[in-house]
């Protein structure tokens, strides 16, 4: 009982096995009809064991009902949940699985949850005001569990009540949408790389610029090249900054701190930065330049707009993912039909952010004078923008790991396409440069991101449907880092 939460799932498995810890086989067979899953779920109480002591049997030995050690590991979850359904969440969180289940005779995760929620009292149907988590602090007896209420030995090692789905939302009256900063906060930082990055793009289009290449919008003024570079740098600082103040705040906040979290961030400056460079920068490579230091980059402002103004909606979308997730959390009555209520929100809440992120990408073409651009100048960013969605999505419900792998692999494309361009120019190497010659003369410098974001995006969805329809990927707060998604 002493082992540490992290391995509960190995010795659970163990008890269910009925291995003691030296290796030894458990008869449970001993105690007779009396010992029967059936008798242990309905008639284990406080006065089982004075009643065999009456008759001259044995008193119960505890390893015999293995169900009962799950009880006592986790009797904080199970004693404040309101539903069976958070306590499969929270089993499903500390890596118990439907092979691990099997080893208490149940069928599948939800089947233990249900008889764990029938057998453990609840904590505010406590009339003494001692049961776990009550205000008082006391103790109290809970039947069938050999526990003192929340003074029994390993009682603090269950489940936090803050790790479990729903938790202070309905008790305590504590909104369950709540944030660190607030909505109205939250809204404002969402908004304000799009501000950032306006503001940046109006003050290098006011500055000095090449003939035609400062947009329509914006007045031109006279400045050295030296002053430009240093307000673009200084620019693209910001927008770096004001980007990672909008995603640590509300609905974009990742609770889940998993592997690849910390690369993720070099992705995204690498599929961001050539969304708005990327086409100039194959272009001028597939023509034999670009001649340096005299080339200017060339810049796709449109896109650079509309992806920072996302950043707002996506928060929306994901705070609708994450509500209507929480809603069928609750009404769902197994892991299946929450499985198959969370598959359309997610579908949902991808093409709602695809619908605004394509309305900003046209509302800024046409506004920055470029709106008969061909459509593979569209695709491509809104594929990088649901692309980007989706890996935020996943990192915050715990799946970090996976977001950056779809990240990484559409960078990993979009710099293979830059490669063998190169690689073509050397003596006996030019077939490898036919693919990305064919593609960009077919539909345009803009088609290499599109498929690359494209192909990632699908990736990261696939996964997502599977990913986000376990109970374990909406609880609020994580207890370790999240597992795999559920079998």
């Amino acid at each position: 009982m002493n082992t540490p939460e992290g391995g509960s799932a190995r010795a659970l498995e163990d008890v269910g096995e009925g291995r003691d810890g030296t290796g030894t086989e458990r008869d449970a067979d001993r105690e007779g009809p009396g010992g029967s899953a059936a008798e242990r779920s309905a008639g284990a109480g406080p006065g089982a064991p004075e009643a065999d002591r009456a008759a001259g049997r044995p008193g119960r030995r505890g390893s015999a009902d293995p169900v009962r050690a799950l009880m006592h590991r986790h009797h904080t979850l199970c004693a404040h949940a309101v539903d069976a359904l958070e306590i499969a969440a929270g089993l499903e969180a500390h890596g118990v699985t439907d092979r691990t289940a099997a080893r208490f005779r149940h069928r599948d995760v939800f089947s233990l949850a249900e008889e764990l929620y029938a057998r453990v009292p609840r904590a505010d149907q406590d009339a003494t005001g001692g049961g776990a988590g009550a205000p008082g602090g006391g103790t109290a007896a809970v039947p069938g569990t050999g526990l003192a209420g929340a003074g029994g030995p390993g009682a603090g090692e269950g489940y936090p009540e803050a790790c479990m789905p729903g938790a202070g939302a309905g008790r305590a009256g504590v909104p369950a949408a709540a944030g660190g900063w607030g909505g109205r906060c939250a809204a404002v930082l969402q908004l304000l790389p799009g501000a950032v990055t306006t503001a940046t793009l109006a003050a290098l289009a006011a500055l000095a610029s090449p003939p035609g290449a400062a947009p329509p919008a914006f007045p031109a003024a006279s400045a050295t090249p030296a002053v430009r570079t240093a307000v673009g740098a200084v620019g693209v600082v910001l927008i770096v900054l004001a980007v990672r103040l909008a995603v640590r705040s509300g609905p974009l906040r990742a609770r889940h701190h998993g592997t690849g979290a910390r690369t993720a961030g070099l992705w995204v400056c690498w599929t961001a930065g050539y969304a708005v460079y990327g086409d100039w920068l194959l272009g001028q490579l597939l023509a034999g330049g670009p001649d340096l230091p005299s080339a200017t980059p060339r810049a796709d402002v449109a896109t650079a707009v509309a992806l920072s103004l996302a950043v707002l909606p996506a928060a929306g979308c994901a705070r609708w993912f994450a509500l209507r997730g929480r809603r069928a959390l609750a009404a769902s009555r197994g892991l299946e039909e929450f499985a198959a209520r969370v598959r359309p929100l997610l579908l949902g809440a991808t093409l709602l952010f695809l619908g605004a992120l394509t309305a900003l990408l046209l509302g800024a073409r046409a506004a920055l004078g470029s709106p008969g651009a061909p459509a593979p100048a569209v695709v491509a960013p809104a594929a990088l923008g649901v692309l980007l969605f989706l890996a935020r999505l996943l990192a915050v419900h715990g799946f970090a790991g996976a977001a950056a792998t779809g990240l990484a692999c559409a960078a990993a494309l979009e710099a293979l396409a830059l490669a063998l361009v190169l690689i073509a120019r050397l003596p006996g190497l030019t077939p490898l440069g036919l693919p990305v010659e064919t593609l960009t003369t077919a539909a345009g410098p803009a088609a290499v991101p599109a498929v690359a974001a494209g192909v990632a995006a699908l990736g990261l969805l696939g996964y997502g449907l599977r990913a986000l329809t376990g109970a374990c990927a909406h609880s609020p707060a994580p207890t370790g880092p999240a597992g795999a998604p559920r079998p």
